[in-house]
């Protein structure tokens, strides 16, 4: 007899997760050979390609990578924005408690990096990207845990987790009040005032896909044109979705048996045509399950596939083709800047501050879990590919030099911090 394992959502979201961190892993690896190859020119053609739209009153034309950049990401951020809410409201960070730890240990992979790459920057044109170390990749993180196997405790994957959303909420922030360019205030207000909205139509009526995909276009757009970087509109548009349920589970376990109930009541085999009364009662089933479903969840669940699978390896592949060669000019200085304090930063920053909590006794270690466990999570969260190289486009602009340099330092840093943490986490984990 076939066994079948269930998988917990979390287990699942683990699963998907390291996946993704191996599909990013190859997207990169894909993008750096093919930048440093004979055929760099095609790969500098597709992300230049020029898309878009214009008419008599407006126009939005944009290069591939921008519209990777702007565009899908803000997909991505839309999905970092349902899974705030829903840790928030009743996930791992939805209490004081639970948490802490994370909170404490995001704090000083925060702050500790910022504060050692503006000790080590010596260049004022270079200080605005003191915002590039401040980031973990949650994919590549969970991918190197994975590695690991069973031995890994499930609590530990649940304080990385926690840990990167906090990091996210952090990294948003950053990104909307001091990565913005100039402001227009007049389209931020109109973009907000949809948003507003949308969240009471949502409050006042069923949730509904096409109403918030209609303001959802017209609030990024309004972004994109007013100066706030668009990827901000996904975070917010997220919030407007409803978590709650429309129908409760026990009522829901109720019609569904009074449902099921009409097919197993009488003999019914293979070649049986389904009556007028049954096509009914499958209808009734799908609006019943819609009404046991909470939107958010729906949401993040069908989103989490094309973010993985598709929009996060694209971005990989868009931004990581660094061309590596005798005749480009690097910033060297930066590089090793932006190495040790993604390494040292964050090492330094999420143990030592975690270290704090526990004791002063405002928190305590995971279940199953020791400090040096916590050490190697802090080196792996060194790991800031995907929002580290997004940071860094928006901060040194249209600066090749620096953007390519900044890339370089971001993946040795990160390869640095991935492959340090796995050693410490297989040896203690042996133990």
């Amino acid at each position: 007899m076939k066994k079948f394992t269930f998988l917990s959502p979390f287990q699942k979201f683990i699963k998907l997760e390291s996946f993704a961190g191996i599909l990013l892993l190859a997207a990169t690896v894909i993008a750096i050979i093919w930048a440093n190859s004979p055929f760099n020119y095609v790969y500098q053609n597709i992300l230049n390609y020029k898309i878009g739209f214009y008419s008599q009153s407006f126009e939005l034309i944009k290069p591939a990578i921008l519209w990777i950049n702007d565009g899908l990401m803000a997909i991505f951020f839309f999905l970092i924005g349902l899974e705030l809410k829903r840790e928030l409201l009743i996930g791992e960070i939805s209490s004081v408690k639970k948490a802490m730890l994370p909170l404490i240990g995001a704090l000083g992979g925060v702050l500790v990096p910022i504060g050692i790459y503006l000790i080590l920057n010596q260049n004022p044109g270079t200080v605005q990207g003191w915002g590039i170390p401040m980031a973990t990749d949650i994919a590549f993180a969970l991918a190197i845990l994975t590695i690991l196997g069973k031995r890994v405790p499930l609590s530990l994957k649940i304080f990385l987790t926690a840990f990167a959303i906090i990091d996210d909420i952090a990294a948003v922030l950053v990104i909307a009040i001091f990565y913005s360019a100039e402001i227009v205030w007049s389209f931020v207000l109109i973009g907000i005032i949809l948003i507003i909205l949308l969240g009471v139509i949502y409050r006042k009526f069923n949730y509904s896909v096409w109403p918030g995909l209609i303001i959802a276009v017209v609030t990024w757009t309004l972004f994109l044109k007013s100066g706030i970087h668009p990827t901000i509109a996904g975070v917010l548009l997220a919030l407007t979705i409803p978590i709650k349920k429309r129908i409760r589970i026990n009522q829901f376990s109720e019609k569904l048996g009074e449902i099921s109930g009409a097919f197993t009541s009488g003999e019914i085999d293979d070649s049986h045509i389904l009556t007028n009364d049954e096509i009914h009662k499958i209808d009734n089933l799908d609006s019943l399950i819609s009404k046991a479903r909470s939107p958010l969840q729906y949401l993040e669940h069908k989103l989490n596939n094309v973010v993985a699978y598709f929009i996060l390896p694209v971005f990989a592949f868009a931004n990581a083709g660094v061309e590596i060669s005798s005749g480009f000019n690097f910033d060297f200085s930066l590089i090793v800047n932006i190495a040790i304090s993604l390494f040292a930063g964050k090492f330094i920053g999420v143990s030592l501050f975690s270290y704090l909590g526990i004791k002063l006794n405002l928190t305590e270690l995971p279940t199953g879990t020791n400090f040096t466990h916590i050490l190697g999570i802090a080196i792996i969260a060194g790991v800031g590919f995907t929002m580290s190289i997004f940071i860094a486009n928006l901060a040194f602009g249209e600066s090749l030099v620096h953007i390519n340099s900044a890339k370089v330092g971001i993946i040795i840093g990160s390869l640095i911090s991935g492959v340090l943490g796995f050693i410490i986490l297989k040896i203690t984990l042996n133990k």
